[in-house]
């Protein structure tokens, strides 16, 4: 019988990249792996089967140097890949090892082989029930197994890991080869860093000898102190974790290795949805459609890009824009015109204003907008209220009370590497409470009153009118974030609507319809003061936010855009009223009607929210209890929406008057403020 062990590797692991030819003694985990297995007594030849991605020449040209055959196919298609490989060296039968598993022991090899040879059996493993360590993988089957297999497999994560539908299909006999002792617990796999640190130190111990056995690995792993070994012992990571996990959720993984925090903002980390289970990354996007790295498409009914697309992803008209600009040059040593064009579009649209600035975030603008505050009066301290941002200006506030930030929208805010001399110089105030500016103002000299216009609640008692007074009477400068509300219920900033003028604004995130845009906008009395103050960048000159930004507002001026996401965002709130209503759920809507969210009253909100994330993802939609409405969620859309909203919500209810929350998570329950990623 012509038995050809096929290894699968290559080098992008999402995990740990390039790990099949990171070092091993005097080898490589590749190296290792193929000398291990030429100890078996059952194959005939070995081949490298990789991908045709030019990331893998490397790795051909190592294994080819080895002595090895390689063979060469599809990235994705990897079923198809073992077909053809099998095919080519006229297989009866197929080893499966994957590029992962260093160590594997030759003599469980062969008992997988010899089981197969003996038995009537079309696919035999030692993983499914696993009873041997994770990294003593071994599956073999005939090549009729794989050829049907090969024709008759449609799913993606058939076709990528190879078995699934040999094993799961119920087409195939199969069996399973048991240790005499179960050793599942034990991790010998390398799918991250800490992997290979396990595996390097059992290797170091070792050396030089190659061909230790399981037994020997077992009682040196058994009787070691070795930190490295003993945190493996303890690792949480799930057996065969790759065959349920999307190409998004690997990538996530390997990103908090590299990443501090995994990523740039907070907003977009996977815990805050759906830990362990939200798509993470995605590759393209259109209307309210977003495909993740495996292709599969969702409807996007949460944060489209945390507020950026108000007139849906990939517009044609502002991509349009873009496009031109990148052909006729984004950056030059001479200045972008539309910096002036941009300025005067937002200056007509605001009475108040007569000079603007331009950057490219939230965070930075509302730090520029401080800066001329502080610089236009001679004074330090502001009061605010509301959220904005990360720098340090505003994080100060946490310095003497650590909670000082809870209510304006992130808690667990810490302000480590925030200068301790900052303390004193910024301080909250709650929405709606006159009483607490009031003794802001009597206390300090306040050089601005920095707020959200409206973020959760409506201003009462002529809330916004009284803090207007509060700024004109003692010379303090009111600058109003609209980084959020702009654009969303007025053309311009959402204080339009309340009849508040503001000396003062920042606008972002919808400006751009995604390209990164922000500006400042202010009467000149305050806004010269930025020339007495170093504030400058070298992007903020850049050329593709500022054409995105003009293109932007020309379609939203001509589609009456905020008219027809207020009306959006009254149907969801609407929809989600009546649900709840329906399945006698105790929610609570806040925010702006064209920025609108709900909560679950209850202890158990958290875990509520959860698992309407985790069954709406389960359907198709990116989903949490907050939605920033846009064009592009148009009624079918909604329509197709709430009826599956309507089968969560009654599971949700179910968990109130029957089943238990937690059988119903597949995962962890979301992440609610800021929380260390380890």
């Amino acid at each position: 019988m012509n038995i050809i062990c096929i290894v699968q590797a290559r080098m992008l692991s999402k995990r740990l990249p390039g790990k099949v030819l990171k070092p091993l003694g005097q080898n490589t985990v590749i190296g290792l792996l193929l000398e291990r297995i030429n100890q078996s007594k059952k194959l005939t030849k070995i081949v490298v089967a990789t991908s045709e991605h030019k990331t893998n020449d490397r790795l051909a040209e190592h294994a080819t140097n080895l002595g090895y055959d390689v063979f060469r196919g599809d990235e994705r298609n990897v079923l198809e890949r073992y077909y053809q490989a099998a095919q080519k060296y006229n297989a009866d039968a197929i080893i499966r090892i994957t590029g992962d598993c260093p160590l594997i022991d030759p003599s469980i090899v062969d008992k997988v082989v010899d089981r197969f040879i003996s038995g009537d059996a079309d696919y035999v493993s030692n993983v499914f029930p696993p009873t041997f360590p994770d990294g003593m993988d071994v599956e073999v089957f005939s090549f009729e197994a794989l050829k049907r297999a090969n024709l008759s497999a449609r799913i993606d994560a058939e076709r990528e890991h190879v078995t699934i539908y040999m094993r799961e299909s119920g087409h195939f006999k199969t069996c399973n080869v048991t240790a005499e002792q179960d050793l599942s617990s034990v991790r010998l796999t390398i799918d991250d860093q800490s992997d290979y640190d396990v595996v390097l130190s059992i290797c170091d111990h070792f050396h030089p000898n190659t061909q230790f056995s399981l037994s020997e690995i077992i009682k040196f792993i058994s009787q070691s102190d070795n930190d490295i070994l003993n945190n493996n012992k303890s690792k949480n990571s799930k057996r065969n974790q790759g065959l349920n996990m999307s190409s998004g959720q690997k990538l996530w993984q390997r990103a908090k290795e590299i990443i501090p925090a995994g990523n740039m903002l907070l907003s977009k980390r996977p815990e805050m949805f759906l830990p362990e289970q939200w798509p993470a990354y995605f590759s393209r996007t259109k209307g309210c459609s977003v495909w993740d790295l495996d292709g599969k498409e969702y409807r996007d009914l949460s944060l489209m890009g945390v507020g950026t697309n108000l007139l849906g992803y990939s517009h044609d008209a502002v991509d349009a824009a873009v496009k031109q600009v990148i052909q006729d040059g984004n950056m030059s040593t001479l200045n972008a015109p539309e910096e002036v064009m941009l300025a005067e579009r937002l200056i007509d649209m605001h009475d108040f204003a007569e000079m603007a600035r331009f950057c490219r975030t939230g965070g930075e603008a509302n730090s520029v907008a401080v800066r001329i505050a502080r610089a236009a009066t001679g004074r330090e301290v502001v009061a605010f209220c509301g959220y904005h941002g990360w720098h340090d200006w505003y994080l100060a506030a946490n310095i003497k009370d650590n909670r000082g930030l809870d209510t304006h929208l992130l808690s667990g805010l810490e302000p480590n590497g925030v200068p301790p001399s900052l303390s004193g110089s910024v301080y909250p105030f709650e929405y709606n409470k006159i009483e607490q500016l009031e003794a802001l103002i009597a206390d300090h000299k306040l050089a601005a009153i920095k707020m959200e216009v409206v973020r959760n609640k409506e201003p009462e008692n002529d809330f916004l009118q009284k803090v207007r007074k509060l700024a004109t009477d003692n010379d303090i400068v009111l600058i109003f974030d609209e980084c959020t509300s702009g654009f969303r219920e007025t053309f311009g900033g959402i204080h339009k609507k309340y009849n508040v003028e503001p000396d003062m604004a920042v606008f972002g995130k919808a400006l751009g319809n995604g390209y990164a845009i922000t500006s400042v906008i202010g009467r000149r009395s305050v806004m010269d003061a930025a020339n007495s103050s170093f504030i400058s960048s070298t992007f903020w000159t850049e050329r593709i936010g500022l054409a995105a930004a003009l293109k932007t507002l020309d379609v939203m001026e001509e589609l009456k855009s905020w008219q027809q996401v207020t009306s959006i965002g009254l149907k969801i709130r609407d929809g989600w009223t009546k649900l709840a209503d329906i399945h006698k759920l105790d929610i609570t809507l806040s925010g702006i009607t064209a920025l609108s969210g709900f909560s679950f009253n209850s202890n158990n909100a958290t875990k509520y929210k959860t698992l309407f994330t985790q069954e709406m993802l389960t359907k198709g939609y990116l989903a949490t209890p907050s939605i920033y409405a846009s064009l592009a969620h148009e009624d079918n859309i909604l329509a197709d929406y709430f009826d599956t909203l309507d089968n969560v919500f009654a599971k949700i209810k179910s968990c109130e008057d029957v089943a238990d929350i937690d059988e119903l998570l597949n995962g962890p329950v979301c992440h609610t403020g800021f929380q260390r990623l380890n």
